[in-house]
């Protein structure tokens, strides 16, 4: 072999070991419960600057992580009390073959900032009820009582 071959196969093996590992990555993040998402900061017209990824429910956060990524970490993490969530539309005909079938979009902010999230109509259902309930609290007024 030379050096040329070698160089190809290193390539080809560390491409491998990339696609092995961001494949693992979101098999471990959809059995944890997360649910596929998109999001984009730019809201230009044209349906750019979306990033696939999925987002994870954690107690009072909602973690995102971009699909081909293969950082362990989440890219964005949005805090329940900071989160509004403002009208649902559909993709427009530009943005139809960048997100997933089915999807819908909603306009949320975070402070002063303004973004789109698109998921299913189930997941923003999910998201919806999520921002309504009342967050676990630290403590507890009182145990569980058995009776019987």
């Amino acid at each position: 072999m030379d050096s040329l071959q070698i160089g190809a196969l290193v390539v080809l093996i560390l491409a491998v070991l990339v696609i092995a590992f961001v494949a693992l990555r979101r098999q471990l993040l959809s059995r944890s419960g997360a649910v596929d998402m998109c999001w984009r900061d730019r809201l230009k017209p044209g349906g750019a600057g979306w990033y696939l990824g999925v987002g994870k429910f954690d107690g009072a956060d909602l973690y995102l992580y971009r699909s081909f990524s293969i950082l362990p970490i989440p890219n964005r993490r949005l805090h329940r009390g900071e989160l509004s969530l403002g009208a649902r539309r559909s993709p427009d005909p530009d943005e139809v073959d960048l997100l997933p079938a089915g999807a819908v979009i909603s306009r949320c902010r975070t402070g002063q900032r303004e973004f789109e999230l698109a998921m299913s109509v189930d997941a923003a259902t999910g998201l919806s009820a999520w921002l309504e309930s009342i967050p676990p609290s630290n403590h507890s007024t009182g145990r569980l009582r058995r009776t019987g």
